[in-house]
């Protein structure tokens, strides 16, 4: 370890002559070092510490580490428009930093959020001193990695970002008033106006918040094509560490990224899963505590990363499986040399028609039941005046797996629960859901919840996925795509499926109506009635990643 010298402030002019400003930490020693930088929103002090170490670690292993803040955040100048600059900006920072004193001319990046984003614009320039990436808990395809998921608009997720970026503009301008408001907004969720999505808060003091346009472009259009990295990261390939969290609400991103790149880039892609919410990266998520083994290694990953693609030395990384998934229930990392996305082994849905009422519905790997229960269908009416709420999961806060025992016996959700386990169940891939359903109403929601059942009861949800079908949209059966999973359900131990037809405030209330997130009205939201059918030749199912265990 190097000693580091006092941090210095730096500024830079882009090519359209904006000055961004950024802290500079460098370590104490002779010779060139590789630059490792992270561009971000939220004011350069922080410089993502909330999950990562501070930036004198990273260069106190030889590293000179730059934190800029972005254009129109932080002291760097001009108008700060969402993701808007982030790649001409990236690539002038880049070739910036080339010159910094002592530099040895060789750039990575790391970050996660937005500051994982900002890894993605810059590539897509193609600056050539940019040598590699990590890019962390990211939305690769904008709209459905980020601002909606299976079509519903992700409500809490992206109008509590839209009010602390908001907030954060109002403080920058002095704006003490608007802070306030913006502020309280924030620990209150305002999801009750006569338009819920449209949060009169930031209509008022945001009126030309990116969080608008998100509503108006309810389907994937030109608007997402041009604003997301997607497009503009196809001729690009760079060696990338892909880092997300079994409860992160951008995991789709990260896997998406994941994806796509292992299967054409000609350089390592290498995959880090933690069972973690967006933040923080640690033992405890939710209401569980999996382990001291959780604890984010991702610090030792990263500088064992850069100095193997950065300085050029053989850290063993390539020896080594390219995919590290943390284990829920055995609470211990495994590796594997590819993603498991075959194989799915279905559980079918079959039920006594109580599924609402009773511990009657039941999960079964095998289809015998299925012809010999009658009825086969089970009804889910939604009463938009109590919403099924939101508990843990990925998409709402707290995140995290959460005690649900109680929430599964609301008679507006449908459960289906395996018997106990003979041996222990290792789940590590994709989760999807299979449902021949129909409703009363031309649109309607649905959200799936894969459970663990525990011998006293207790309840804990593993992954969710959720879908809103639209008007002529319904086709049979509706696939519901959960969050991928690595888990070991325990032998004694029981899996349910959850279902639905609303988890406020993660997703808005389906109004039912087929009216747009942002324009349907509170006073217009009608009760919905979801016929789900099971058995026969209706076999709903649930296809679940078995795969063998240790």
């Amino acid at each position: 370890m190097l000693k580091v010298r006092p941090k210095e402030t730096a500024s830079m002019l882009t090519r359209d002559r904006v000055r961004l400003d950024a802290d500079i930490y460098r370590p104490d020693g002779e010779g060139e070092f590789p630059v490792l930088l992270m561009r971000q929103p939220y004011g350069r002090s922080i410089a993502s510490t909330i999950v990562y170490a501070h930036p004198i670690w990273y260069a106190a292993h030889g590293y000179i580490v730059v934190i800029q803040d972005v254009r129109g955040r932080g002291t760097s100048e001009g108008s700060f428009k969402l993701f808007a600059h982030e790649i001409e900006d990236g690539e002038d920072t880049v070739n910036w930093a080339t010159t910094l004193a002592g530099s040895s001319g060789q750039v990575g990046m790391y970050g996660f959020s937005y500051q994982g984003m900002t890894q993605l614009y810059a590539a897509a320039a193609k600056p050539p001193a940019l040598k590699t990436i990590c890019p962390a808990m990211i939305g690769y395809d904008l709209y459905t990695d980020w601002a909606y998921e299976g079509g519903a608009f992700c409500l809490q997720a992206n109008l509590s970002w839209a009010i602390q970026i908001a907030a954060e503009t109002a403080r920058l301008k002095g704006d003490g008033l608007a802070h306030q408001a913006l502020a309280i907004a924030a620990k209150n969720l305002p999801v009750y106006d006569s338009v819920p999505t449209r949060a009169s808060v930031l209509e008022q003091f945001d009126p030309d918040s990116f969080y608008f346009e998100w509503l108006q472009h309810f389907e994937p259009d030109d608007y997402w094509e041009s604003l997301s990295p997607k497009a503009s990261l196809q001729t690009v390939d760079l060696p990338m560490l892909h880092i997300g969290g079994w409860f992160d609400t951008f995991l789709r991103g990260t896997m998406h990224l994941y994806k796509e790149m292992a299967a054409r880039s000609a350089y390592r892609q290498q995959l880090l899963v933690g069972a973690w919410a967006h933040l923080p990266w640690g033992r405890k998520v939710g209401a569980i505590d999996v382990g001291v083994d959780a604890a984010s290694p991702c610090d030792r990953l990263q500088i064992r990363w850069f100095d193997q693609f950065l300085k050029g030395l053989n850290t063993g990384l390539l020896d080594e499986p390219a995919i590290a998934l943390f284990e829920m229930g055995s609470n211990q990392w495994r590796s594997f040399d590819t993603w498991h996305s075959a194989n799915a082994t279905p559980y079918f849905l079959a039920t006594t028609g109580l599924a609402s009422t009773s511990e009657e519905g039941i999960l079964t790997p095998s289809s015998s039941h299925l012809l010999t229960l009658t009825p086969s269908s089970d009804f889910l009416v939604h009463d938009p005046w109590r919403p099924v709420p939101a508990l843990g999961g990925h998409a709402s806060a707290p995140a995290g797996p959460q005690e649900r025992s109680s929430l599964d016996c609301r008679t507006d959700i449908l459960t289906y629960t395996s018997q106990p386990l003979e041996e222990d169940l290792h789940l590590a891939g994709d989760v999807s859901l299979l449902v021949h359903c129909t409703a009363d109403m031309p649109s309607f929601d649905l959200c799936a919840i894969l459970s663990e059942v525990c011998p006293n009861g207790s309840v804990y949800n593993v992954t969710q996925g959720y879908i809103r079908v639209a008007p002529g949209q319904a086709t049979t059966p509706l696939q519901v795509v959960l969050q991928p999973i690595c888990v070991c359900v325990l032998r004694g131990n029981a899996i349910r499926l959850s279902l639905s037809a609303a988890c406020f405030p993660a997703y808005p209330v389906n109004a039912g109506t087929g009216a747009p997130a942002g324009e349907a009205r509170l006073i217009d939201q009608q009760i919905i009635t979801v016929t789900v059918q099971s058995g026969g030749d209706r076999p709903s199912q649930i296809l679940l990643p078995v795969i063998q265990g240790k």
